[in-house]
């Protein structure tokens, strides 16, 4: 039965392709239900939308329906470039968000991306703070315009081993990025869908813009199997909006991993002890409201061997080199 609808199927041209589902390799799925005589197909065309799609779903059904006289059909339509992209893999998708900027999320994700890499694991970092990409500084990666593959795939800039992408490398230095929604959801979907990742990429970690705009939106789109880490100073104000951030990615069904607070304290070199220039609470209020785990606290500090980045003979390096245990333990169960 599968043999025959699939002999069939392969015959139908994809429109917007004007080639037969056997030469794009359009067939994803056939699935048969005999109890009740319904054909379950999941089909990959080059453009989803309008007149292409309308005509490939009538055809398909004409063809299941009528000349192979099934009783009913369950059609899924999907864009090659979407199956084909790191979004259909076994990657795990970890967005580092906050309610509000300045506390410190770029750099959180800078560096968990870049202990979970010291651990031997294939990462990406995707920039999707667009109106203030940093990422790039933070990962000291030289202001360069991304490459193209043969097949017209966007290649990643590196650090090391990571694999990164940035808006910051579509403009030129120092220039302001002023664009509305809909280029922000173009630029966000040649990220995910343009972009030739490592087939093997084992975690994406994504920095998010500050609040729960287009942006948090469009991510859950794109992945909706998107983890979330939420980002607060101890401050009160700071707290407050983290867990706007957080709600928001509760009501998007977005499981949180937990909650990170930066900024925590100040460790007086003279007299020893922690000075806590931001207040207290913060973090442990947010993971409170949340329901969720307050993972660490991240003193104040700066960096002993890069502009942004810790390693493991800081205080604050062994910090983050704990987060991506909790990061591996969760997500793995390693």
């Amino acid at each position: 039965m599968i043999d025959k609808i699939r002999t069939a199927l392969e015959q139908i041209i994809d429109p917007s392709l004007k080639q037969t589902l056997k030469a794009t390799g359009g067939i994803k799925h056939i699935g048969y239900d005999d109890e009740k005589d319904i054909v379950v197909l999941i089909i990959a065309m080059g453009k989803k939308g309008g007149d292409y799609e309308k005509t490939l779903r009538k055809e398909i059904a004409k063809l299941i329906k009528i000349d192979l006289q099934h009783k009913g059909l369950k059609l899924e339509i999907e864009e090659h470039r979407v199956v084909n992209s790191i979004t259909h893999s076994k990657t795990i998708f970890i967005a580092i968000a906050s309610g509000k900027g300045g506390v410190g999320k770029s750099t959180v994700t800078a560096n968990i991306a870049y202990r979970l890499m010291k651990r031997g694991y294939n990462v990406g970092v995707m920039d999707a703070d667009i109106y203030g990409s940093s990422i790039p500084q933070l990962l000291e990666i030289p202001h360069q315009n991304p490459k193209y593959s043969e097949d017209k795939k966007i290649i990643p800039l590196t650090k090391e081993k990571m694999e990164v992408i940035s808006t910051e490398f579509f403009t030129n230095p120092n220039q302001p990025v002023i664009w509305r929604g809909a280029m922000l959801n173009s630029m966000l979907s040649y990220f995910f869908y343009e972009v030739k990742w490592n087939k093997k990429t084992d975690f994406m970690l994504i920095d998010m813009p500050p609040g729960t705009g287009d942006i948090a939106l469009n991510i859950h789109s794109f992945a909706p199997q998107t983890q979330m880490i939420i980002v607060t100073t101890p401050h009160p104000s700071a707290a407050n909006v983290a867990i706007k951030a957080g709600v928001a990615s509760q009501t998007m069904k977005h499981e949180l991993l937990g909650v990170i607070e930066n900024m925590s304290y100040y460790q007086n070199p003279a007299t020893k002890k922690p000075e806590f220039l931001f207040g207290q609470g913060g973090g442990e209020m947010v993971s409170n409201s949340l329901k969720t785990e307050l993972i660490a606290q991240i003193p104040i500090n700066q960096p002993l061997h890069h502009t942004a980045l810790y390693e493991l003979d800081e205080e604050i390096g062994r910090i983050y080199d704990m987060i991506a245990d909790y990061i591996i333990i969760k997500t793995l169960g390693e």
